[in-house]
């Protein structure tokens, strides 16, 4: 992945490089010295963005339905 896709994902997730640094632990100078050539973006940060981006969907999905299941039936 080159970093301006992973500036692209991080945007399309409403994220800034700090919060990725926060959410995964990593130093926020890490993630700012990732470049194409010399430190690239390393392989696992794809997948860990998209998983991120299911489980922030489906979390909401929960929240969305989460009432209606608990709900106990007026019979």
């Amino acid at each position: 992945m080159l970093k301006k896709d992973f500036d692209k994902k991080l945007d399309d997730l409403g994220l800034s490089r700090k919060d990725f640094a926060d959410l995964t632990g990593l130093a926020y100078s890490s993630v700012s010295n990732w470049h194409d050539e010399k430190k690239p973006v390393p392989s696992w940060v794809g997948s860990w963005l998209e998983n991120y981006s299911k489980a922030r969907d489906l979390d909401s999905a929960v929240a969305i339905f989460e009432p209606y299941i608990n709900k106990k039936s007026l019979s």
